[in-house]
């Protein structure tokens, strides 16, 4: 539990400036995902709606519109300003090079086509496992292209550690339990609500609490763990 809730990769700009990316997790890649999946849907579905009436022409329309979908649609927003599709920005996501820089059109385009090898053996299988694997999340596609997909800082509510509350641990707590834990509540006023949320899910058990029902209900309980675990008491 002490890696998954540290997960911060610090790297160095050309310019020498250290910054540290927070890599996005399987969950909520999973919701852009399925965002973006919905948005190609609706479009197809009402193209389709009015390229039925004019025969042939109408399906070759269709058919270069499906393959604009599929290929094109991903590689040209994350190839704009803001880095992200549509899925991606509803979750303040982005995707960006290794070293924090804009993504460049040759790794948009390969993250991108390794999507085909993501899939295999079925259902994005091997993306899982990988994602699952690595410390950064990274999907076949973003290490042949040196890409990362990362939460974007902004400023978000978030829970004010002196009002949070101690919370007795559902289980006595390892040492490195505890010290991850402290770690995580010095972090919290620097990370996203969306990747603070994300964590919390992570030390659900420390606890009790079900990792399924994350939120900032879960949040506020798991940093009452660490101040417990700080050596405050009600």
């Amino acid at each position: 539990m002490a890696e998954a809730l540290d997960t911060v990769v610090a790297v160095e700009t050309p310019e020498g400036i250290l910054i540290e990316l927070r890599p996005a997790g399987l969950v909520v890649r999973s919701y852009a995902f399925a965002i973006d999946w919905g948005i190609r849907l609706t479009i197809l579905y009402l193209v389709a709606m009015v390229t039925v009436f004019i025969g042939g022409i109408g399906l070759a329309l269709w058919l270069i519109l499906l393959f604009a979908c599929e290929w094109l649609y991903p590689i040209a927003f994350e190839m704009s300003a803001s880095g992200a599709t549509p899925g991606k920005r509803v979750f303040n996501l982005k995707v960006t090079m290794d070293n924090g820089l804009p993504v460049t059109p040759g790794a948009a385009i390969t993250r991108n086509l390794l999507r085909v090898a993501d899939f295999l053996p079925f259902g994005f299988g091997f993306a899982i496992a990988s994602m699952l694997l690595r410390s950064d999340y990274k999907r076949l596609g973003d290490i042949a292209a040196a890409t990362m997909v990362v939460h974007q800082p902004r400023p978000a509510a978030r829970p004010n550690l002196i009002d949070v509350p101690p919370v007795s641990p559902a289980a006595a707590l390892a040492p490195r339990t505890q010290a991850a834990l402290i770690a995580l509540a010095a972090r919290a006023p620097s990370l996203t609500e969306e990747r603070l949320d994300e964590l919390a899910a992570i030390a659900a058990p420390v606890s009790g609490d079900d990792a399924r029902r994350a939120g900032a209900r879960l949040t506020r309980r798991v940093l009452g763990v660490a101040q417990w675990a700080m050596g405050k008491r009600a």
